[in-house]
């Protein structure tokens, strides 16, 4: 396993991701919405959103998962902030960064992984809008542009929240 390398700008990112005020908020219908559809779009067993802070990914919106949250260190997120687009494996299995993550060789056994990436207006990444699957599968360009879609809409929720946050 090959845990994803912390950002130079990370203090920055974290400062962005504390500023929307929604880390460890109970859960809100809208955010849950967009899970629950994720999940039947995609015909996915778990989808989730994750925010990353420093030592976790907690999911402020999930299905197909009991928990709340991860280590950081063994994230796939921890992955995807790292880059601005689509963040595709198709068989972690077989991606060195992944096979022996615990999420992949236990439950809840990550073999499909798709992430959005969360880029806020202050361009920094707090977390990713994912989809799992128990089997290996890829997006066509189709799903690709659906899975954007559904990304730039979550975005629009976030800001929402956080502009009434701060009102």
């Amino acid at each position: 396993m090959l845990a994803a390398p912390i950002p130079a700008y990370d203090k920055e990112r974290l400062a962005a991701l504390r500023e929307m005020l929604i880390l460890d908020t109970p859960p809100e219908e809208r955010f849950d919405k967009v899970v629950e559809f994720a999940a039947q779009e995609f015909d996915v067993p778990i989808a989730l959103i994750s925010l990353l802070d420093e030592n976790r990914q907690w999911f402020k919106a999930r299905v197909g998962v009991d928990v709340c949250e991860t280590a950081r260190d063994i994230s796939f997120c921890g992955h995807v902030i790292l880059q601005p687009d689509l963040f595709i494996i198709p068989d972690s299995r077989a991606d060195e960064r992944f096979a022996d993550n615990p999420l992949v060789v236990n439950p809840p056994h990550v073999i499909f992984y798709a992430g959005a990436p969360l880029t806020m207006p202050s361009g920094f990444v707090i977390g990713t809008l994912c989809i799992i699957d128990h089997e290996p599968r890829t997006l066509d360009a189709t799903e690709m542009a659906i899975f954007t879609s559904l990304r730039d809409l979550l975005l629009e929720e976030l800001a929402n929240r956080a502009e009434a946050n701060h009102a």
